[in-house]
C-alpha cells in the first residue's frame, strides 16, 4: 500500500510551486514507480482557490486529517501570514516531534521559521532578510541561512519561491521516492528540457 504525503493549501497558493512535486510523487518518476499517494489538506473542507484560480477540494481537513502520512509539503502563497495559519501550528508541531518530512516553499518557509523550527537547522527562504522581517521574533537562525535555492537538513525542507524544481528534488531525497540517478534524470530533464539553450 502506498504511502501518502499532504500538501498543505491555503487561498491564494502558488499552484506552479507544486507542479513537478505533484507527478513525480503521486505518478512515479517512470510510470509504475511510485510509492506515494498524494492527498490534500486545508484548514476546512472547503474549496480552495490558487493564485492562477486553480479549485482545490481537500481531501482532510483540520479534523480529518490522519495520523499516519509520510510528510507534509505546505504550497506557498499568499495567506501564509493570516491569522488563520495558527490553526496549523499544532498539525506541524506534530509532525516535527514524529520526525516526518515537512516542506516549506516560499512564504511557507517563512511560516516555518515563524514556529522556531528553523533556528538550529540549514535552510532557505525568499532571502534572510525577507525571512527576518515576517517570520517575527521567534526565528533566530541567521547563522543557519543558506543562499540557495532549496535546502534539506534531515526531514526539513526550504525553498524560495522560484525554487519548485530544486524543492521537488529535495522532496523526492527525503522521502527516498527513487533511486538517486532516477531523481537526478528527472530533475535535469524537466531543468534543461530535451536542449541545453
Amino acid at each position: 500500500m502506498k504511502k501518502e504525503v499532504i500538501l498543505a493549501f491555503l487561498n491564494d497558493y502558488a499552484d506552479w510551486e507544486i507542479a513537478f512535486i505533484t507527478p513525480l510523487l503521486n505518478g512515479g518518476t517512470e510510470p509504475g514507480r511510485s510509492k506515494y499517494s498524494i492527498k490534500t489538506f486545508s484548514i476546512t473542507s472547503e474549496p480552495v482557490v490558487s493564485i492562477g484560480g486553480l479549485r482545490v477540494l481537500p481531501d482532510y481537513d483540520i479534523d480529518s486529517l490522519p495520523d499516519d502520512y509520510a510528510g507534509i509539503i505546505l504550497v506557498g502563497g499568499m495567506s501564509w501570514f493570516t491569522p488563520e495559519t495558527k490553526k496549523l501550528i499544532p498539525v506541524i508541531m506534530d509532525a516535527a516531534s514524529k520526525g516526518k518530512m515537512i516542506a516549506g516553499i516560499c512564504n511557507a518557509s517563512v511560516f516555518l521559521g515563524s514556529l522556531g523550527l528553523l533556528n538550529n537547522i540549514r535552510h532557505t527562504s525568499n532571502t534572510l532578510e525577507y525571512l527576518k522581517l515576517f517570520a517575527g521574533p521567534e526565528y533566530c537562525g541567521e547563522d543557519y541561512y543558506e543562499n540557495r535555492q532549496s535546502v534539506r537538513d534531515g526531514n526539513i525542507i526550504t525553498a524560495n519561491g522560484t525554487a519548485y524544481l530544486e524543492f521537488c528534488r529535495d522532496i523526492l531525497y527525503a522521502l527516498e521516492a527513487d533511486t538517486e540517478e532516477k531523481i537526478e534524470e528527472s530533475y535535469r530533464f524537466y531543468k534543461e528540457g530535451f536542449y541545453k539553450e
